[in-house]
């Protein structure tokens, strides 16, 4: 019989970075979510186990199931036992709402009814026009800009100055890091939410 062998059936590899660790280091480029998912899932990857017990149809003892159940391989054991983290996002991405005045989303509860009629609760766009009103700072910024230079308390529902991260020049007690906004999406056919998104960019 005879086989074609052809470079299908070496591993991916990088000469360089295996003369300077002096052994084999399988080299493989990830280009999508799914590779990355694929390579990282090692990190908390379980082994399989199985449980099984005979007992009368009556007991029902959650908590002895669950620690039964409950298994921690190595790997996720030394991932805790040193506190790695899992995963990271960077930049901060803030959410900024776009709509007209008194046309944010209110959500009722039959106890708040009369409270939300009155004061509905404030969103990011009408905290941006609050503190432009106060801070001088604030009236230079276009909206999208604010969460550089501000962070959003959503406790309070208010913009607060950022208290770390580098001095901006001119501005002594104003600090800014790279997190982004990113203003929701408007239907074009809502032309009046539409545009005023459009003059905020």
């Amino acid at each position: 019989m005879d086989f074609v062998v052809d470079n299908s059936w070496v591993i991916p590899y990088s000469p360089l970075i295996s003369k300077t660790i002096k052994t084999h280091c399988n080299v493989e480029y990830c280009n999508s979510v799914k590779s990355i998912k694929y390579v990282c899932k090692y990190v908390t990857k379980d082994s399989d186990m199985a449980v099984f017990d005979i007992q009368s149809s009556n007991t029902n003892d959650e908590i002895a199931r669950y620690q039964v159940g409950l298994y921690v391989n190595c790997n996720e054991a030394i991932w805790r036992i040193f506190p790695f983290p899992i995963h990271k996002r960077h930049p901060i991405v803030v959410h900024l709402a776009v709509h007209l005045e008194n046309d944010q989303r209110v959500y009722f509860t039959t106890s708040n009814v009369a409270q939300r009629a009155e004061t509905p609760p404030a969103t990011t766009l009408s905290s941006f026009f609050a503190i432009c009103q106060n801070d001088p700072f604030a009236r230079t910024l276009i909206y999208w800009e604010v969460p550089r230079y501000y962070t959003w308390n959503d406790s309070s529902k208010n913009f607060q100055r950022r208290k770390q991260d580098d001095t901006v020049p001119g501005y002594p007690d104003v600090r800014s890091t790279d997190a982004l906004g990113r203003m929701y999406t408007v239907d074009p056919k809502n032309d009046e939410c539409f545009y005023l998104g459009y003059d905020n960019r």
